[in-house]
């Protein structure tokens, strides 16, 4: 079976339930995407990874197992989501301590937070992603688009859309008070609340 690598297109925050949040996938060299749902957690440890500007005053559980690999030796070569399961991603880490190999199970939340840490690839198996691959787009334009994309995503996690609160709104807050909200809030590990804080400020730099 043929691998695709895949590269981490964004994180759908809380569109169709409390406390799911999708991780969107896309194939590297294609136009399909891979929505996995992950936890509430894993999503603010991805999300942290992916962005330098937000540093946790203490190390996550990720971060943690980073530091101790360094310390030991290991390294992450890659992350292969290798089956699916009744709409449950099952993922392999595999990771070299000198000459020696190993291939490890782990949640596909853990091992792509993991993966994105080393600056590991990410691949999965063609079947797998013509079988839960989609096309959809990561940045809605319009409400229509936005709509689509949330029925995208409760059709994987099988069931209806449903409203869920948005958060805060920060549309009216000055840039010196969002960038005090942001460091209030990465202060306070409310990882969620400076996700907001830092798309509000990057949509007023542009």
């Amino acid at each position: 079976m043929s691998l695709v690598r895949l590269n981490i297109k964004g994180i759908s925050y809380s569109q169709t339930q409390n406390g799911a949040y999708a991780l969107i996938l896309s194939e590297e060299d294609g136009d399909r995407k891979l929505p996995i749902v992950i936890g509430a957690f894993e999503a603010q440890s991805i999300a942290i990874a992916l962005e330098n500007e937000i540093r946790p005053p203490r190390p996550l559980t990720h971060d943690l197992f980073k530091a101790f690999a360094d310390r030991f030796g290991i390294v992450v070569k890659q992350v292969i989501i290798h089956k699916l399961v009744d709409g449950v991603f099952y993922s392999s880490i595999i990771a070299e301590c000198g000459e020696d190999e190993e291939i490890l199970d782990a949640r596909t939340s853990d091992a792509i937070a993991l993966a994105l840490r080393f600056n590991a690839p990410i691949f999965t198996y063609k079947d797998i992603l013509n079988q839960a691959g989609i096309h959809l787009q990561t940045t809605p334009v319009n409400q229509n688009d936005s709509d689509e994309q949330d029925g995208a995503i409760a059709r994987l996690m099988d069931q209806e859309p449903q409203e869920s609160p948005k958060g805060e709104s920060f549309t009216k807050h000055t840039l010196k008070e969002l960038k005090e909200l942001l460091s209030k809030a990465i202060t306070q590990e409310d990882y969620e609340a400076a996700a907001r804080l830092r798309d509000e400020l990057s949509k007023r730099n542009k």
